[in-house]
C-alpha cells in the first residue's frame, strides 16, 4: 500500500504546482484587468483578488488534509477520528471555495461579457459546481467512516 499512497502524495504535490503558478503570474494581472473594466467599482478588484487568494489557501489546506489522510492510511490508522477530522476539514475547504467563487461569480460573468470570453463564465461555474461535488463526496465519506468506526468499536467490545 505504500507505493500507492506515495504515488498519490506525488500527485497531490503536482496538483499544487499549477495553482502556485497561477497565484503568482495570473491572479495579479487578472485583478488589475477587473479594476480596469470596472472603473466605477475599482474596489471590486480587491474583492476579486482576496477571493481568489482565499480559494487558493482553502485549496492548499484541503491538499494538506489529503496528505494527512494518506499518512493515516500508511500507518494503518485510516479508521480513526483523525481521518474523520481530515475529511471534515476537506469538506469545509470545498464549501469555502464554493462560497468564495459564488462571491466572485458576478465579477467573472461581467468580465466575460465585456471581454467577449464566454468560456470564462463557464470556468467559474465549473469550479463552483466541482467544489460542491467534492464537498458532498467528502461529507458522504466522512459519514461512512464514522459508521465504520462505530461498527469497529462495537465489534471490539463484543470480542
Amino acid at each position: 500500500m505504500k507505493r500507492e499512497t506515495l504515488f498519490l502524495k506525488i500527485v497531490l504535490f503536482l496538483m499544487a504546482l499549477p495553482v502556485v503558478a497561477v497565484c503568482i503570474f495570473v491572479v495579479p494581472p487578472l485583478s488589475q484587468f477587473v479594476g480596469d473594466i470596472l472603473p466605477k467599482w475599482a474596489f471590486l478588484q480587491y474583492v476579486f483578488l482576496i477571493s481568489l487568494y482565499g480559494t487558493a489557501i482553502a485549496y492548499f489546506v484541503a491538499l494538506y488534509q489529503a496528505m494527512k489522510l494518506l499518512g493515516y492510511i500508511d500507518r494503518n490508522i485510516a479508521f480513526s477520528d483523525k481521518s474523520v477530522k481530515a475529511l471534515k476539514n476537506i469538506k469545509y475547504c470545498a464549501f469555502t471555495i464554493t462560497a468564495l467563487y459564488l462571491l466572485c461569480l458576478p465579477i467573472i460573468l461581467y468580465t466575460a461579457q465585456v471581454d467577449d470570453a464566454p468560456g470564462l463564465g463557464g470556468l467559474g461555474l465549473v469550479i463552483t459546481f466541482g467544489s460542491i461535488v467534492i464537498a458532498v463526496f467528502a461529507a458522504v465519506l466522512q459519514k461512512l467512516l464514522e459508521n465504520a468506526i462505530e461498527i469497529k468499536s462495537e465489534n471490539d467490545l463484543t470480542v
